[in-house]
């Protein structure tokens, strides 16, 4: 696989910093370009984060001295640089949008960490083990944009990635109903609990935005390509509640599912043991050999010890059992800044590469 070269926007936030840790050494991508807001610009990378450097790892020593670019003002500079770039700025969504449309007609693709374009029609929105065959809408947004290299992809919320990889291979008994309630890290709103004391001791059963997103963005992943979008699914039916709690990182979900046709539990788990997608297939440097880790402990999967799994890739279930108003009832974890943010997005660019779409 050739070298790409990459950018990251908004590279001084939370998001930011996991794509810096994680394209310190990738194998394909090496980081050419860093850019952030104005009050940033201008800086070496090192002192634009200053004190809200939030990993637990250090600084990578490529990326200090890195001078810090203005998202917005030095878009031709940043592209003549990067083959693409990963964007995670904080900005409003109407903002968003326009400067990740930017970037793409200047043939420059982005791989986007946020929500602004997930309902875009003909902007891909991809779980990569899962629904991969929407890359091809790339070429009908291609025309939408008059580009020949730039696009925009987006990859999905950060909770949905604990539950919905779990529901999508039970889809060939008919997923009928879910109910879910996720259980959300505060690194998921960009904290610390130095930055954060009022979530010590504490949960706040509400996140902005965050049950809508839950209850809508599955049905675009279970949609289908079609005349130059992509037109979502009309099932299964999602209703959410959405919990922060006082974890640092590690999103949870309690599932609750109803089948068109119920399979017995022995069919789930076989299911769950087999499934794979291109990712693995493809051999993609940040793909978990195994996708879906069931574990048969009552009090497991737990947030502390399984969210690191595979590197943070994969998604940790457990408890499965027969429900009383439902079919079946279990729980399902991923870690949110890596599977369900930069690394979900550093997996999905790592698709795009296999497939040819930055050259």
């Amino acid at each position: 696989m050739k070298k790409y070269n990459v950018g990251i926007i908004g590279a001084t936030g939370m998001v930011g910093q996991r794509f810096c840790l994680l394209l310190a050494d990738h194998p394909w991508f090496n980081v050419t370009a860093l850019a952030a807001s104005a009050s940033s610009a201008g800086k070496v990378y090192e002192d634009a984060v200053g004190s809200r450097w939030a990993m637990t790892t250090e600084i990578p020593e490529n990326i200090k001295g890195m001078p810090v670019l203005d998202a917005e003002k030095d878009i031709d500079a940043i592209c003549e640089a990067v083959d693409f770039v990963f964007c995670a700025v904080n900005m409003k969504k109407d903002e968003i949008k326009a400067l990740e449309e930017k970037y793409a007609k200047h043939e420059c693709p982005v791989v986007s960490n946020n929500s602004a374009h997930r309902f875009t029609p003909d902007v891909p929105m991809i779980i990569p083990e899962i629904n991969a065959n929407h890359c091809d809408i790339i070429e009908s947004q291609r025309k939408r944009l008059g580009t020949k290299k730039g696009f925009i992809a987006v990859k999905s919320n950060c909770s949905l990635q604990s539950y919905v990889p779990a529901l999508y291979p039970l889809d060939k008994f008919g997923v009928d109903k879910c109910l879910v309630t996720t259980y959300q890290a505060i690194s998921g709103a960009g904290k610390t609990f130095e930055r954060w004391p009022e979530m010590l001791d504490n949960v706040i059963p509400y996140i902005g935005g965050e049950e809508e997103k839950s209850e809508k963005e599955p049905l675009k992943i279970w949609g289908e390509v079609k005349d130059g979008e992509i037109v979502p699914a009309n099932s299964p039916k999602f209703t959410a509640q959405c919990l922060r709690v006082p974890v640092s990182d590690g999103h949870m979900a309690a599932v609750f599912v109803t089948f068109k046709n119920k399979p017995s539990k022995e069919e789930i788990l076989k299911t769950w043991e087999e499934f794979a997608g291109e990712p693995q297939a493809l051999g993609l440097p940040h793909a978990p050999k195994q996708f879906l880790h069931y574990y048969t402990e009552d009090d497991m999967p737990q947030t502390k010890l399984c969210r690191d799994l595979e590197g943070g890739m994969a998604v940790s279930v457990g408890r499965l059992r027969e429900d009383t108003q439902y079919d079946y009832k279990f729980v399902c974890l991923s870690h949110n800044t890596l599977r369900g943010a930069a690394g979900g997005a550093v997996l999905l660019a790592e698709l795009l590469a296999a497939k040819g779409y930055f050259d």
